[in-house]
């Protein structure tokens, strides 16, 4: 029986699995105007967030290399990491996102950052994205093709590559989710990644990362129920009048202001490996 198990999970078709799972996913597939739309709101809440420090400690990598970092966002980690490295290549699907990321560099002055706007879907090659020395997906594998994404990004790298995936629920608190009425199905999570990566023969090390959200602090109730738009994206008038009367249940004083009266704590697992 035990041997049985085994040859059928050998033979599991972990990419299809993702596939399936990310077509299940409501919130998982958006298109490439939603990130658009919602690139400043996406930009405020991942720049609150310790994520990013803890990511790049983990990475320590040396000053000399280049980095490729793909589903860059609006420099969650490019920013950061321009001043610990040679240079970044930021590529992201939404131009908004690389919009912000631009102003970003410019006003910090940052000249070793470039920012392009590329999709997973995009011929690398064809557009001119060539060799890091270390290649980054972070928290963006948005793509139904897992397979193929993590060949392309193991493509573009010299020395070493690095996806972090979700665990779990990961950043997304349940127990708004359940206030308002929604299913939250966050589909298959790093250990779909860990076992397709093992099936391709790439035997990844894993680390897991904690990001707990920390008390956010609100001056009142409407920006509370704007700060969760990250989370909810396009909220009927009753899940709305849903997530107010669930912030109004949960919101004490803290800091001049307005705060969850609980932590939501993220984990996240970082898998790597070396070319």
């Amino acid at each position: 029986m035990m041997t049985t198990s085994a040859v059928s999970l050998h033979h599991v078709n972990w990419n299809q699995i993702w596939r399936e799972s990310r077509q299940r996913k409501r919130s998982g597939r958006k298109k490439r105007t939603d990130w658009n739309c919602r690139a400043s709101s996406f930009a405020r809440h991942t720049r609150t967030s310790v994520y990013a420090g803890n990511f790049i400690s983990y990475m320590n990598l040396p000053p000399q290399w280049s980095v490729l970092d793909v589903g860059c966002g609006a420099g969650t980690l490019a920013v950061p990491l321009a001043g610990k490295v040679h240079s970044v290549t930021a590529i992201d699907s939404s131009k908004n996102m690389i919009a912000i990321l631009r102003d970003t560099c410019t006003t910090k002055g940052l000249t070793n950052v470039e920012a392009r706007q590329v999709s997973w879907e995009d011929d690398w090659d064809e557009v001119g994205i060539g060799a890091h020395d270390v290649a980054i997906a972070s928290r963006s594998l948005v793509v139904d093709d897992l397979e193929t994404a993590i060949l392309k990004l193991a493509e573009k790298a010299r020395h070493k590559v690095f996806i972090s995936s979700l665990v779990g629920d990961g950043p997304y608190d349940r127990r708004i989710f359940e206030a308002i009425g929604r299913d939250l199905d966050r589909g298959a999570d790093y250990l779909c990644v860990y076992n397709l990566l093992n099936q391709m023969g790439i035997l990844a090390d894993v680390s897991f990362l904690s990001s707990d959200t920390g008390y956010k602090v609100y001056s009142d109730l409407d920006e509370a129920v704007q700060g969760f738009d990250w989370m909810l994206a396009d909220m009927t008038v009753e899940e709305e009048n849903l997530l107010r009367k669930y912030l109004e249940q949960h919101l004490i004083r803290k800091d001049h202001g307005w705060s969850l009266d609980y932590q939501h704590t993220a984990q996240w697992a970082v898998l790597s490996w070396r070319k």
